[in-house]
């Protein structure tokens, strides 16, 4: 593999993820450009979602063990981390924010493209004089619940992550397996400003099989790979809207990020594999009745829209 032309060292992440999702399948084990992680007894969860879906901040769990970051694989004896480290975005990176992040950055990591003074050293994480696309490389040791060796079994949850912008999908949705690979291969987000440069208004974006820049092969046959390992482990499909409710950017409000949190606490513990659902008429998604510690009119999003003809329309 050779790369020229960049200065962006992602580069090398990417070419050889590119790399490992035409080989491993070949193999008969699947790629993945998805976050995982692992509860006290063994659940594993992967996480997919472009940019601006929370990802990181979702799977960063303190009650969790970190298996990886980006890069994963779905073999007949469970995931394996790829990268062994982290790549993180740290544009606006705060203490408050991501503390796992920010205690990551110590001797031993890369920032790449920050702005720093030279004085006193100090990092400015705000500043975007070179780019947005600032980042942070460092070994996954660095994280304190990291899983070591970075394995773990089968996944019992395979959650989707969309920042809808539009305000139409639930909160929280349990898919079938044939809807789990419409989404998957879909990768549905929106853009907002602060995800790509240049964007001010929302706009749809899709990326099949959540990583469309690396896949080798044509998006159905990871696709089916992905309903196959679920299928034979009894996994469970989610998606998950980070994104709007109650209207459109602009107009309604982005869902609180401690009720997507009650959210995803909710499936691995099986409470809300449990729960009681109810199929939205335009989706025909499955949508619970009830969360805890989430109110239950945000869980169907024509509930929150003043206007519901509007909010058909916008479906």
């Amino acid at each position: 593999m050779v790369i020229l032309g960049t200065q962006y060292a992602g580069e090398m992440k990417k070419g050889l993820f590119s790399v490992m999702h035409y080989l491993m399948p070949k193999r008969h084990i699947l790629s993945l450009h998805c976050g995982c992680n692992m509860g006290k007894s063994g659940d594993v969860a992967l996480f997919f979602g472009l940019s601006g879906t929370g990802k990181t901040t979702l799977y960063m769990d303190h009650n969790r063990y970190l298996i990886g970051d980006d890069e994963h694989c779905w073999s007949d004896k469970g995931v394996s981390n790829i990268e062994g480290g982290c790549y993180a975005k740290c544009i606006d990176l705060s203490r408050e924010k991501e503390l796992n992040i920010w205690n990551a950055i110590k001797f031993g990591t890369v920032l790449e493209n920050v702005v720093f003074d030279e004085h006193t050293r100090e990092v400015d994480y705000a500043d975007k004089s070179v780019t947005e696309n600032s980042r942070a490389a460092y070994p996954i040791e660095y994280i304190p619940n990291a899983k070591l060796p970075c394995v773990g079994p089968h996944p019992k949850n395979v959650i989707l992550l969309a920042c809808d912008a539009f305000g139409v999908l639930p909160p929280v949705s349990k898919l079938s397996l044939e809807q789990t690979m419409y989404h998957f291969v879909s990768g549905y987000t929106a853009l907002v400003a602060g995800t790509e440069q240049g964007i001010k208004e929302p706009q749809a974006t899709f990326s099949a099989c959540f990583g469309a820049a690396f896949i080798m092969l044509h998006p159905t046959q990871y696709a089916s790979m992905l309903a196959e390992k679920m299928q034979e482990q009894g996994a469970t499909g989610w998606l998950i809207n980070t994104g709007w409710s109650g209207g459109s950017y602009g107009c309604g409000s982005r869902i609180k990020l401690a009720y997507t949190r009650k959210i995803i606490d909710a499936i691995p513990s099986g409470n809300l594999l449990n729960a009681e659902y109810k199929k939205s008429e335009i989706f025909g998604l499955e949508i619970p009745t009830e969360v805890e510690g989430v109110p239950s009119e945000i869980l169907d999003p024509v509930n929150m829209w003043s206007d519901k003809k509007v909010y058909k329309e916008q479906s």
